[in-house]
């Protein structure tokens, strides 16, 4: 297939939002096996059973869909236009990580993916494959070897032009594309995104052990955080920001284009007292449309009861109260946890 292609492809994938575009073979990371088997027999995936489940095609993306011939992975920003930071000090408000303050990117990635994987199948009688952070592909080493950014010291994806706040998207086709060059490591000696993380979750840089990490515990966690833990928690109620938005590469982070990834004004900083309340029915309304929804309400109230002890805030014990005998035991161990807290600030 020409380079023609290849350009027509991008694009064509720039034209319909994507901020970057870049492509490598479905082979290219054959590390990321034995990287990712060491891992899990670490068991610093925690509860994600999911990992070691299907570890098979996650560690080796040529395994997941045999005949593909060449993997385009796409970035879509979600930069925020405040700093995610500036919430942590407001301790009767809770912090919900920035790619969850609006609608679901999962919905919105995936149909300009395949809009961009109709047009190939149209134009060059391809076959392709559309993922968005669901089937088992490891997007962050695929995007460092199509050359869209590099894994930083906190794991995530860093672009020089898009600094931390963007998704992955992928498409493997059975079209022969001139891959791009890999990414290099550009972190140098900083260690902002490490120094930043609240409950020590990284061993070592380019190390995460998710069993520490706010965004598993408040996200991925099903059961009650450990207790020596909660304390660490802060106010985060959905996931953590902290070592993204630490990152000095962020100076070249570009504007979000699509708006329903814009902050609605009750998720940049909702009150404690407001979302503990929240019964089956009143959590699905307010985040009908949002990732958060998926979590349940159940996992969500644990979240804020756990911000509640933290506060210091006596004016919250009213409505933590009311939730020591939840049926759910997680939110009522949550709540009795949040009462001793209080009546020990």
């Amino acid at each position: 297939m020409s380079t023609n292609a290849k350009s027509a492809i991008i694009d064509k994938a720039l034209a319909e939002g994507f901020a970057s575009a870049g492509i490598c073979r479905p082979d290219a990371v054959p590390e990321i096996a034995a990287r990712l088997e060491a891992f899990v027999a670490e068991g610093m995936h925690g509860d994600m059973s999911w990992m070691g489940d299907r570890m098979h095609w996650r560690g080796n993306p040529a395994a997941l869909w045999p005949e593909a011939r060449s993997v385009i992975m796409l970035a879509e920003p979600y930069t925020p236009d405040h700093d995610p930071r500036d919430v942590l000090a407001l301790r009767d408000r809770g912090a919900i990580s920035v790619y969850a303050q609006n609608r679901d990117y999962h919905d919105i990635v995936k149909k300009r993916l395949k809009r961009v994987g109709r047009w190939m199948v149209d134009t060059y009688g391809c076959d392709i494959k559309v993922f968005v952070d669901t089937a088992p592909v490891m997007e962050k080493p695929l995007a460092q070897a199509a050359g869209l950014g590099w894994q930083g010291k906190h794991t995530n994806l860093l672009s020089r032009d898009l600094g931390s706040w963007f998704f992955l998207g992928a498409i493997f086709t059975t079209l022969e594309l001139p891959p791009d060059t890999p990414e290099q490591e550009n972190c140098g000696s900083c260690t902002a995104c490490l120094d930043a993380c609240p409950t020590d979750a990284f061993p070592a840089p380019f190390q995460l052990d998710a069993r520490k990490c706010i965004s598993y515990l408040t996200i991925e966690h099903k059961g009650p955080v450990d207790e020596a833990l909660r304390p660490l928690l802060g106010n985060h109620i959905y996931g953590c920001d902290d070592c993204l938005a630490a990152c000095p590469w962020n100076k070249f982070a570009v504007t979000a284009r699509e708006l329903r990834y814009a902050a609605r004004d009750d998720l940049k900083a909702p009150h404690l007292a407001e979302l503990s309340v929240l019964d089956d029915t009143a959590f699905r309304a307010l985040f009908s449309g949002s990732p958060i929804k998926r979590l349940g309400r159940d996992r969500f109230v644990r979240n804020v009861l756990y911000a509640i002890g933290n506060s210091n805030d006596a004016g919250l014990r009213t409505s933590t109260a009311q939730l020591v005998n939840d049926p759910s035991p997680v939110v009522a161990d949550a709540a009795r946890w949040a009462m001793a807290q209080l009546d020990h600030s």
